[in-house]
């Protein structure tokens, strides 16, 4: 009968926990910080250890609560031992960048993994970018590429972007232009930006799709609206020769301006050429 008992305690926990989070979560969602701290709180003390992750983003940003670094590692580290894959991607990233950890790029490395194993995509293209670069692993593109394929597989935009940009260039995988330009699409559609770019310069070169200036302006403008720096500079360039768009030097004038505020130092050397130029009519 106790051990009976016991189960049902358990059992109770566990679902007061999970309504814990579930409101912590829409009020997360709805930006009320302190009160989703305090329902994560619950949930996370009832053993939800989405809960402890989420608690430990708030303590890492200071949202809700007062922002403590040792702290959210701690959660984090509680969430990541019960399973959350999330949990151990966002640790792996303090290990990398010794962010309330002592950084740690081999801890950051084998966390990472744990995470992307566990379906975070978001892990998968961080680890895919340190085989890339060869830090804290063997330098490997090829299995960069797999990575960002595991993550463009589970729908992350930046991992098809990448993979996109891979298969373009040949790195780590047979260059195919027809492929990247595929997975530079589903990259845009998902929101990342400067695969929109990619795809722009693709239509305006006609290289991988039929060349077509109005749809290269059309991707340009998603992108650079979409804060990608390289991409405005591009859509300048095409407003200064009249490009699949009337020609309009104030207008190239204006995107180059936003490009170089966006840190594309290009445009800044094309930004004050274009104002003296305009200034001297």
């Amino acid at each position: 009968m106790k051990k009976i008992l016991v189960l049902l305690a358990v059992l109770l926990t566990a679902s007061f926990s999970g309504d814990f989070f579930k409101l912590g979560k829409e009020a997360y969602d709805q930006k009320n910080y302190q009160k989703a701290a305090e329902l994560f709180k619950k949930a996370c003390d009832g053993g939800n250890f989405s809960s402890c992750g989420y608690l430990g983003s708030l303590y890492a940003n200071g949202s809700g609560v007062t922002k403590d670094i040792n702290k959210a590692v701690e959660l984090l580290k509680k969430a990541c031992d019960g399973g959350d894959a999330w949990s151990c991607g966002a640790l792996g990233g303090s290990y990398a960048n010794g962010s309330g950890v002592t950084k740690d790029i081999n801890k950051a490395v084998e966390l990472l993994k744990k995470a992307c194993d566990g379906g975070d995509t978001t892990s998968c293209v961080a680890l895919g970018s340190l085989y890339m670069s060869g830090d804290g692993v063997k330098q490997d593109n090829k299995k960069a590429a797999e990575l960002f394929r595991k993550a463009c597989d589970g729908g992350d935009a930046l991992g098809c972007g990448v993979l996109g940009s891979f298969y373009a260039n040949g790195i780590g995988v047979t260059k195919d232009i027809n492929k990247a330009v595929e997975l530079s699409k589903k990259a845009c559609d998902g929101g990342n930006f400067s695969s929109c770019g990619f795809l722009g310069i693709s239509y305006a070169s006609g290289d991988g799709v039929k060349q077509d200036n109005k749809k290269a302006v059309e991707l340009l403008k998603k992108a650079c609206d979409g804060g990608d720096a390289t991409s405005c500079s591009a859509l300048g360039i095409f407003y200064m020769e009249g490009i699949g768009v009337t020609k309009d030097s104030n207008k190239a004038t204006e995107l180059l301006k936003k490009a170089c505020d966006g840190g594309d130092s290009l445009s800044c050397e094309k930004y004050e050429v274009i104002k003296n130029t305009i200034n001297l009519h």
